[in-house]
């Protein structure tokens, strides 16, 4: 009975911890599509139960079971928890969505989360990596947008498109076509280009770090 009422508090704690960052992943996703900048996952709160209150006296057994439920909890993979270091992508190789000459930067002071790059009107924009697409909509500020999920809880964005080739749920595979390069939308349109944004857990990174255009 008392291995049981152990082992049920902690997986509640854990399923409450696990929902609530799941819930601030899909708020980041919204803030990601409206060209907002992100909440940090540290910033969730730690609503660990103070398990000090139980009445009854540990046993060994107790605390041994403790120690396994830990274990079990620290590699399991949940959304902001797995691979969370920019490390795990330096073995990764990502297609270049397009090829051409960048013209905007990547700089995060200035709102300006991902890289523009110039293309030729009617070129392909193929997916940087396997995945699957997770939003495929139009929006005021950035046209006709496409957004990826890989593993590693990796997300690429690409905006401003003149078409979408996918939808979503579709499943695309490193180089499949996935839009048409365009101008669409009132922000930062100066011609046919294509923004492209990488976000790792949340946060934003810097594709020319990993991507040759």
């Amino acid at each position: 009975m008392r291995r049981n009422i152990i082992m049920n508090a902690y997986r509640l704690d854990s399923l409450e911890r696990e929902l609530e960052i799941r819930d601030q992943y899909f708020v980041n996703l919204n803030n990601i599509i409206s060209g907002k900048e992100p909440n940090d996952f540290q910033s969730i709160q730690d609503t660990s139960m103070d398990y000090s209150e139980i009445i009854f006296t540990r046993s060994l057994e107790d605390s041994l079971l403790r120690l396994e439920i830990e274990m079990e909890e620290q590699y399991n993979l949940s959304v902001g928890e797995e691979n969370r270091s920019e490390d795990n992508l330096s073995s990764i190789h990502f297609f270049a969505p397009i090829k051409g000459m960048v013209t905007s930067a990547y700089n995060p002071a200035e709102s300006h989360f991902g890289t523009d790059i110039v293309g030729s009107t009617n070129s392909v924009i193929s997916a940087t990596l396997n995945g699957t697409v997770v939003l495929a909509t139009w929006t005021m500020e950035t046209g006709y947008v496409i957004q990826i999920q890989h593993n590693n809880n990796l997300i690429s964005v690409y905006k401003h498109n003149a078409e979408l080739l996918k939808e979503v749920g579709a499943i695309v595979k490193a180089g499949e076509s996935i839009a048409i390069v365009g101008s669409s939308g009132e922000l930062f349109t100066t011609g046919p280009h294509l923004h492209f944004e990488l976000w790792l857990n949340g946060s934003p990174l810097n594709p020319e770090k990993y991507v040759l255009f």
